[in-house]
């Protein structure tokens, strides 16, 4: 490590709910919150990366008008959960064979500009596309894209510059339950996968040492594991 390159924890939960996921998240959140409000206690290796897949879940962002409660029922059928959360961005799914990424950094530590952080969290996904000789674009919706399918979808939330929810990225996803929606709310659209675009199996493990490198490179951080009891103590859950 050196002394220019902020420290991000990584920590993999593997397969978790949503829910689980998300306590974790907000815990850290505010502990690194409440670090900032005592300059004394700020401890820039709260910075965090956190690394899961969830069950099959439909979230939605603060836009609730055009989800009621008989579309909510009918996701339900189909045997995944549906939640609202507070990230922004329309719905989408998660689930088994999808690498999630939660980012809870502080912006501080590196630049405060939302934007850019979202633009970071882009160039993190085109390069583990492009590890895996995958061509990854932009466009003018938040995400990554090959041709006119989304590989990757980015839903954040910042407060005082510091960061919560994150991306997803496709890798051996059931693609089937995107069907169910209109993904990110974007019309004409299709979504795509490592998998679906290189012909062969790609899981979250494989994917998930070329996406860390790609985040240590993309903002410029030192990263250091850390298991998940470690994890939990730290933010004093069970």
């Amino acid at each position: 490590m050196t002394a220019s390159h902020p420290l991000v924890r990584v920590c993999n939960l593997g397969r978790v709910s949503y829910t689980t996921a998300l306590s974790i998240q907000k815990s850290i959140q505010t502990n690194i919150k409440n670090s900032l409000d005592n300059k004394k206690s700020y401890k820039a290796c709260s910075n965090t990366l956190i690394l899961c897949e969830h069950n099959p879940v439909y979230t939605i962002g603060i836009r609730t008008k055009d989800y009621p409660k008989q579309e909510e029922e009918r996701l339900k059928k189909l045997g995944a959960e549906f939640l609202q959360t507070d990230r922004g961005g329309l719905i989408t799914f998660h689930g088994p064979g999808q690498l999630v990424a939660y980012p809870i950094l502080y912006l501080g530590d590196f630049k405060k500009s939302v934007r850019w952080y979202v633009c970071q969290l882009e160039k993190c996904i085109i390069e583990t596309c492009r590890r895996f000789s995958i061509q990854g674009e932009t466009s003018p919706h938040t995400g990554v894209w090959v041709n006119d399918n989304k590989i990757a979808a980015i839903g954040v939330q910042c407060k005082r510059f510091v960061t919560c929810h994150g991306l997803a990225l496709n890798c051996n996803t059931d693609l089937s339950w995107f069907s169910n929606i209109i993904p990110c709310g974007i019309e004409g659209k299709g979504v795509t996968s490592l998998t679906a675009e290189l012909g062969k199996e790609i899981r979250v493990d494989d994917a998930i040492p070329s996406f860390v490198d790609a985040f240590s490179q993309q903002f410029q951080c030192d990263v250091e594991g850390v298991d998940v009891k470690e994890l939990k103590k730290d933010v004093n859950l069970r």
